[in-house]
C-alpha cells in the first residue's frame, strides 16, 4: 500500500464530471510520474478497471446535485466520507476529490475535525502569476458571510499555506477591496484592514488590492470573504477562457493570421499553461486536522494528477503543523 515509507493519497474515484475514467487515469499517471502511492475510493462496480491501483470499496456516491450536509450524514458509506476517514485514521496522508465541493468540505470537516482555534475552514486557490509563484486567493468559496476576525485568520492560514506550498518566506498579504485607500470598501473590509494592519495580526500586510490586481498580483496572498472570492475566481476563469478561445479562433483564419500564429504561439503556449487551472491541480481546504485538496468538477486526468501531487507535497511538508502555528496553536 505504501512506497518509500510514506502514506498514499486517498482519491475519490467518483468525483467530477469525467469520473471514473479520467480520475483513475490521473491517479495512474501520478503514481507513474511522481512515485508515491494513490488509493482509490469508490464502488467497485462503478469504478471498473483500477489500472492496477488499490481500491477501497464503498457502496454509495454523493452526486454533484446532492445537498452537501444531508448527503454526508445519510451516505456514510460514500466515497467522499470514506476518503476523509482514511486520512483521519492515519491510512492516507491526504484526500483529493473533484466532486461536490460542499460535500467534500463537509466530509473533511466532520471526519477530520478542525484545528483548535480555527473559526471556519476556508478554501485557498492558487491564481496564476506568470513567471512567478502563484498568488493564493482565500477564501475562494467556503464562507459567504464573514467577520473581520475571520478574514484575519484566513490571511494567517493562507500565508502559512503559501510558505509551505510555494516556499515563499514571509508572504505579503493584500485585502481585496474597491480601492487602495484604507477608507474604501464595505464595513467588513474597512474593519479587516484595521486588524490586518495591526502588527499583532502576525501578517505582513500590503494593504488593499483591487480586482484588476488578481492576475500578476503584487502580493502573495489575497484575502476576502468566500462570496466575493468565488465570484472573482469564476470571473477570472471565464475571462481567461474567452480570451484564449477568441485568439485561437482568429489565428489561422487566413494567411496573415496563420503567419502571425506561427510567430506568436511559441510565446503564448507557456502563458496559457500557467493560466490553465489544470496546471495547478486544485485548492486546499485550510483549517482542518488533515490535508484536503478540492479539484474543479471538470477536472481532466492531468488536473487530477497535479491535484494528487499537491496533496502529497503539502502533507510531506507538514502544512497542517504550519497552519496550527499560524493560528497560535502549535
Amino acid at each position: 500500500m505504501t512506497s518509500g515509507g510514506t502514506l498514499p493519497v486517498a482519491l475519490d474515484a467518483m468525483g467530477g464530471d469525467h469520473a471514473p475514467g479520467a480520475i483513475v487515469q490521473g491517479a495512474r499517471e501520478a503514481v507513474d510520474e511522481f512515485g508515491f502511492d494513490v488509493v482509490l475510493v469508490g464502488p467497485p462496480d462503478l469504478v471498473g478497471d483500477t489500472l492496477g491501483l488499490e481500491l477501497v470499496a464503498c457502496s454509495e456516491v454523493i452526486g454533484m446535485e446532492d445537498d452537501p450536509a444531508s448527503s454526508v450524514r445519510r451516505k456514510k458509506d460514500s466515497s467522499l466520507v470514506r476518503a476523509a476517514e482514511l486520512v483521519r485514521d492515519g491510512k492516507a496522508c491526504a484526500m483529493v476529490s473533484a466532486g461536490n465541493t460542499g460535500a467534500t468540505m463537509a466530509s473533511a470537516l466532520l471526519r477530520m475535525g478542525r484545528i483548535r482555534g480555527v473559526s471556519r475552514p476556508c478554501i485557498a486557490t492558487p491564481l496564476p502569476r506568470p513567471g512567478k509563484t502563484p498568488t493564493v486567493l482565500c477564501d475562494a468559496g467556503a464562507n459567504a458571510e464573514c467577520t473581520p476576525e475571520m478574514l484575519v485568520q484566513f490571511a494567517q492560514m493562507a500565508g502559512a499555506f503559501a510558505a509551505s506550498r510555494f516556499g515563499i518566506e514571509a508572504p505579503l498579504v493584500g485585502l481585496l477591496s474597491i480601492g487602495e485607500e484604507p477608507t474604501k470598501g464595505t464595513p467588513l473590509v474597512k474593519e479587516a484592514h484595521k486588524l490586518l494592519a495591526d502588527p499583532a495580526s502576525g501578517v505582513r500586510f500590503f494593504g488593499n488590492v483591487e480586482g484588476r490586481d488578481l492576475i500578476g498580483a503584487p502580493v502573495d496572498v489575497v484575502v476576502t470573504d468566500g462570496f466575493t472570492g468565488n465570484v472573482a475566481l469564476k470571473t477570472l476563469e471565464g475571462s481567461l477562457r474567452f480570451m484564449f478561445e477568441t485568439i485561437t479562433k482568429i489565428i489561422g483564419t487566413d494567411e496573415a493570421t496563420k503567419a502571425a500564429g506561427d510567430v506568436l504561439f511559441p510565446h503564448l503556449l507557456p502563458i496559457a499553461s500557467d493560466l490553465d487551472p489544470d496546471s495547478h491541480g486544485g485548492a486546499m481546504l485550510l483549517g482542518l486536522e488533515g490535508v484536503c485538496v478540492i479539484s474543479h468538477g471538470s477536472s481532466s486526468a492531468r488536473a487530477i494528477k497535479n491535484a494528487l501531487h499537491v496533496g502529497h507535497d503539502l502533507a510531506a511538508h507538514g502544512v497542517v503543523d504550519a497552519l496550527r502555528a499560524a493560528v497560535g496553536h502549535s
